[in-house]
């Protein structure tokens, strides 16, 4: 279970933060845009992290409170969940 845990952490975090790059791409592009709630899922289901290095590197949604202070909660929930699952 260990294993699959591990994978699940790296590849759920790699696309959270791709998807979140690329919604900051549209969003230069004036293209359409990747939802909220998508970017809050997958914060939700383990990629919190991915989500959260990519709006401090991408300076993408920062500005957002519900981002500012869900995302960084949503991380100390997959922390414990995942520690939780871990041991």
């Amino acid at each position: 279970m260990r294993t699959g845990l591990l994978v699940w952490f790296i590849f759920i975090n790699v696309v959270a933060y791709i998807v979140m790059s690329d919604d900051k791409r549209r969003a230069r592009q004036r293209k359409e845009r990747i939802p909220e709630k998508t970017l809050f899922l997958l914060a939700a289901i383990g990629g919190a992290l991915g989500v959260l290095l990519a709006m401090n590197m991408k300076r993408h949604k920062t500005k957002h409170a519900s981002f500012r202070v869900g995302v960084p909660l949503l991380l100390l929930l997959n922390a414990v969940l995942y520690g939780y699952f871990l041991t």
